[in-house]
């Protein structure tokens, strides 16, 4: 065997997604590892488009991907596309049929295995060995002259002097093959780090129904990268201190490759809606409204209802109650529509008793009241229910529902103040009609 060719002693780590499908959480995840590791130690981290498969690669795929990886804050340091460096594929396989250590069947180049123990030490799972006897000749460069996955990855790691590979440990079955291929064209093997499976709630492999949906999906949905990157981290990794929130100067200062569980990590929507939600609150309102913009905009909101005082006041209003930034139009849309029909089973459970007489008094004087702000609305209202000897809750659930046709949300007369005299007064009335 030649004596293994030295790799530089710069960390470099490398993503290599396949463009034929959008970047998903599992992807982005071994992403985010690759690109911790080599801030942590200064290095330099690789995105590498594996588009070998011509027919299945797309375009749009490959847009996708460099859109979420940005977006998510991964910057690379260098980009190639594989499907660039055929030539250098085709160098290699033809170096070891000279050397007689791969042979052609028909058009295809095929590898002999070589004899020779085959095994590593695992940066997360410690030593792994393989008997090579157990392992057939492997295919290089298929008949059609393109390169196989495990031949073109290890001609690329060698040649872009990969310090590390992480990756997901479905790979762990391909390593002995490629350190074979390492082996026999006298390259030393890069370093190993299989990450654990990100599993669904119910076990199994995450699927779409249970989180399995592209980055930009995700996105869409309303999440902020910085939520989506800080849940990414705790599916494998913790800093300690029961830590959820995590900043990511923080994160890179205390990340440690080889402190990755072995055990496979358990998607919860419900835990990203939690951490989605810190984020929102810790961002500031102006902030936050340029977020929340092309929600509203995607729902027809012109900007004629999106005065910037008053959506301050809104965004104000409803940030604790936001899980995602779609939620802000779930939780406000009573503000913006127009008209509104009222939940039958909210009708139902609210109006079923006469609140005519109620409705018509609370509209009166509200109707009267030369400002109309939370503190002088709230005074009217509880004047009349002490007047009428009623308990406040009795007309507060009622109205509530009257004016945004829901069961709850903030303050009543935070809500009246930001409906304004006229839409409030115009609601009670129609309530009592109906």
């Amino acid at each position: 065997m030649n004596a293994l060719k030295d790799q530089t002693s710069t960390v470099r780590v490398r993503f290599a997604p396949s463009p034929t499908g959008n970047l998903h959480i599992g992807g982005a995840r071994t992403a985010l590892f690759n690109w911790m590791y080599a801030k942590v130690q200064n290095g330099q981290f690789i995105l590498r488009i594996e588009d070998t498969d011509l027919e299945r690669s797309k375009q749009e795929y490959l847009e996708e991907i460099m859109f979420s990886m940005d977006w998510l804050g991964l910057k690379w340091d260098e980009l190639y596309k594989q499907s660039d460096r055929f030539d250098i594929y085709r160098e290699h396989a033809q170096k070891l049929l000279k050397e007689e250590k791969a042979y052609k069947d028909g058009e295809a180049i095929v590898l002999k295995m070589p004899q020779m123990p085959l095994k590593f030490t695992d940066l997360i799972r410690g030593d792994i060995s393989f008997d090579s006897s157990e392992i057939k000749d492997q295919v290089l460069m298929k008949s059609d002259g393109s390169p196989t996955y495990s031949f073109a990855c290890v001609v690329d790691d060698a040649l872009m002097n990969m310090s590390c590979v992480i990756r997901g440990e479905d790979h762990i079955s391909n390593t002995p093959k490629q350190l074979a291929i390492y082996y026999s064209l006298g390259f030393r093997p890069p370093k190993f780090a299989h990450l654990p499976l990100i599993m669904g709630e119910e076990g199994g492999r995450l699927s779409k129904r249970h989180g399995a949906v592209a980055v930009s999906e995700y996105r869409k949905m309303g999440f902020l990268p910085e939520a989506i990157v800080n849940y990414l981290m705790l599916l494998g990794w913790s800093p300690g201190n029961n830590q959820e929130i995590i900043p990511m100067a923080s994160a890179i200062k205390n990340f440690s490759i080889r402190k990755i569980n072995k055990t496979a990590a358990m998607f919860s929507m419900e835990k990203l809606e939690w951490i989605n939600a810190q984020y929102i609150k810790q961002k500031d309102t102006p902030s936050l409204i340029k977020l929340i913009v092309p929600f509203l905009e995607a729902q027809g909101v012109g900007p004629q209802k999106m005065e910037n005082g008053k959506l301050e006041q809104i965004v104000n209003l409803y940030k604790g109650r936001l899980s995602t930034l779609s939620d802000f139009m779930n939780w406000t849309d009573f503000i913006f529509a127009d008209q509104f029909q009222l939940p039958a089973d909210l009708k139902e459970k609210f109006f079923s008793k006469d609140l005519s007489k109620e409705f018509s008094l609370l509209k009166e004087r509200l109707s009267q009241l030369p400002q109309f702000e939370t503190a002088t609305t709230e005074q009217a209202f509880r004047d009349l229910v002490a007047e009428l000897g009623i308990k406040a809750s009795d007309l507060v659930h009622p109205v509530r529902v009257a004016l945004t046709g829901k069961e709850v949300g903030p303050g009543l007369f935070d809500t009246m103040s930001i409906l304004g005299k006229e839409t409030t007064i115009k609601r009670l009335s129609e309530a009592v009609q109906k």
